[in-house]
């Protein structure tokens, strides 16, 4: 199953019954914006008896100008007919602007927990979930819920009012003629089931179809020059046409129910009216009805239908929009597998507001990293299958540790656990000899640099790339770490300098420029530790010694851990570790594994051999 299937699977799913209890806490989101629903609600009790009222005050105006009641008396009906048709105009206007406010403080709200969330959930949550699914998680979901929330109870509490006003109104004036009116509301509330359940299912598999056109179509514009090269453009065509006629039919099929259903329900608003002028009109040439009480009736029979529809479909998208209250609540109850343990909390709680001696952390321990201990560190990523087996390291402070071996060995793994994105299945990751649980993990991270082999930079100018790894920089703090690291002279050949834009995760600039801006913006950070996952291993030789050189001053007095597949760039480093199959295998400094002439030999006279390879490929 491709991403954009797994995203929208459960928009294929049959409509399931309505979780009440979900709701709730889904509408607990709403608790803040108290004033603008009571007052949505307010508007709508209005409307509602606005709404029984001109039928009533219509037929007392036409009973008193048939019968030569003084004008005081019609003026008053007419007073009151124009009075509720005010408050009908005020009341839309208000619920209009509270509906507003609800709505977009929920979504609001939604967004910054979802993301807050986002932020703090481990990188085993993202591994598991494509991006797709997450974005749709804090963009149409909440959108869908928050538009929901404040335009249900304004319907549900319009319609059951205006439903019991118009029935108290109708029994009062002739319970006979309300009787005959009523007998439409079973057969309309049964439509009303049928049809929107049909309507539910069709609405669904357009959701569905269009989420994965729509994704298609975008992979088809990233990969065109793939596309194009591979000539298949054709092909891509046709499954484009083949999910568009899928949509197509599906769009038909919940048109003609809409095209069904609407004109069954204007048809049973009619008879309603039929049934009213029928039985009321023989009510009349019997003088046991009023005119002006017949011309009532026809007008409650008109409006009775309409709370009941729109009630039908709000309970509809009530319905819909569950998978998507699912998700939301889903997400917001996630709890981070990776966090603060309570001792932390209490020690960050004690220590926030207190004057720290110098060296000292915010949650009190030293801030200092000098040493870094993994103690028979066991890691899997699935239970059963371990990608670490008593894995033991010790670095001090100004030593460099490059991690060697094939692909899958776990090399990156140590990394990812030194930087507690993961944490050790068994065994402890120590600093300073403290387990790395039993400190903050916002200063152990804020305390990282890491580079990785495809840096990614936001959106933006250059100097805003580096100002990322330290938000407060001066501009001659930025200029620094760029001449640090030797970026600063392709950054003044750019006509812009230090304003040019990097594009679209820096695709405005080389691989070896966004790298040199990486390592930039991770100097400007200060880090204690530095983390270069294959950081050169996409670029040309020339950037290479760039990027080397500037790695060699940066690296001076830090911990520094390197993964590298170019094993010339490590050569100098003070350990180097063969990784396979989740142990150390070898371990030294390159001279003395070299004469080993075991793993590490190997690798390296073969790394060699590819380098010459490629740089004769190019030179021819």
């Amino acid at each position: 199953m491709s991403s954009a299937d797994a995203s929208y699977d459960d928009e294929h799913a049959p409509p399931r019954d309505l979780d009440f209890a979900l709701w709730r806490r889904i509408g607990q989101h709403a608790r803040p914006y108290k004033r603008p629903l009571l007052g949505l609600v307010a508007a709508g009790l209005v409307v509602a008896a606005a709404d029984a009222i001109i039928p009533l005050v219509t037929g007392r105006l036409i009973d008193a100008a048939i019968a030569h009641e003084g004008g005081a008396v019609a003026a008053a009906y007419a007073t009151g007919y124009v009075l509720a048709l005010f408050a009908i105009a005020i009341s839309v206007y208000f619920f209009i602007r509270f509906a507003g406010q609800a709505a977009t403080g929920v979504a609001y709200d939604l967004r910054r927990q979802g993301f807050k969330r986002l932020q703090e959930l481990p990188f085993s949550y993202f591994d598991t979930r494509p991006t797709g699914w997450l974005v749709t998680r804090l963009t149409s979901d909440c959108e869908k819920l928050s538009s929901l929330l404040p335009w249900f109870l304004l319907d549900l509490v319009w319609g059951a009012a205006v439903i019991l006003g118009i029935t108290i109104a109708m029994f009062v004036l002739d319970w006979r003629l309300a009787l005959v009116v009523l007998a439409i509301v079973p057969p309309l509330a049964i439509l009303s089931a049928v049809f929107q359940k049909r309507l539910l299912h069709s609405s669904r598999m357009i959701r569905k179809t269009y989420a994965i056109l729509t994704a298609n179509f975008s992979e088809s514009l990233m990969g065109v020059r793939t596309t194009k090269s591979l000539n298949r453009e054709e092909g891509n065509l046709g499954e484009f046409q083949g999910r568009s006629t899928e949509m197509y039919r599906y769009s038909m099929t919940n048109a003609l129910q809409s095209a069904v259903y609407l004109p069954i329900v204007a048809s049973l608003g009619a008879l309603g009216v039929g049934l009213a002028l029928w039985r009321g009109g023989i009510g009349v040439s019997l003088g046991e009805v009023s005119l002006g009480t017949l011309i009532a009736f026809m007008q409650y029979a008109a409006l009775f239908t309409m709370p009941i529809q729109e009630m039908a479909e709000r309970f509809t998208q009530l319905q819909a929009a569950q998978a998507a209250a699912e998700r939301v609540q889903g997400l917001l109850d996630t709890t981070p597998e990776i966090r603060d343990s309570v001792e932390v909390q209490a020690a960050l709680a004690e220590w926030a507001d207190r004057e720290r001696p110098e060296g000292i952390a915010i949650d009190g321990g030293i801030d200092r990293i000098d040493r870094i201990e993994f103690k028979d560190v066991e890691f899997s990523y699935k239970k059963g299958e371990p990608v670490l087996r008593g894995f033991d390291l010790e670095v001090e402070a100004g030593e460099t540790v490059a991690l060697v071996g094939a692909t899958g060995g776990g090399k990156s793994t140590i990394v990812s656990l030194l930087s507690r994105f993961y944490e050790p299945t068994s065994g402890e990751v120590r600093l300073n000899g403290v387990d790395y649980r039993q400190r903050s993990l916002h200063w152990l991270q804020s305390n990282l640099g890491v580079v990785l082999q495809v840096p990614f930079l936001f959106s933006g100018t250059i100097r805003e790339a580096i100002r990322y790894g330290r938000l407060d920089a001066s501009d001659e703090e930025v200029e620094a770490a760029a001449r640090l690291v030797g970026a600063a002279e392709f950054i003044a050949a750019l006509p812009e300098g230090y304003e040019a834009p990097v594009g679209e995760g820096g695709s405005r600039l080389s691989t070896g420029q966004r790298q040199l801006i990486a390592l930039a913006r991770a100097v400007l950070a200060d880090p204690q530790v530095f983390v270069m996952d294959e950081a050169t291993s996409s670029v040309d030789t020339e950037t290479e010694a760039l990027i080397q050189a500037a790695v060699e001053k940066v690296l001076k007095g830090r911990i520094a851990f390197v993964i590298a597949h170019r094993l010339s760039t490590i050569r100098n480093a003070d350990k180097i570790m063969v990784i396979d199959g989740g142990r150390v295998v070898e371990a030294g400094r390159h001279q003395e594994l070299l004469a080993e002439r075991g793993r590490y030999h190997a690798l390296y006279t073969g790394c060699l051999a590819r380098d010459e390879a490629t740089r004769l490929a190019r030179a021819g």
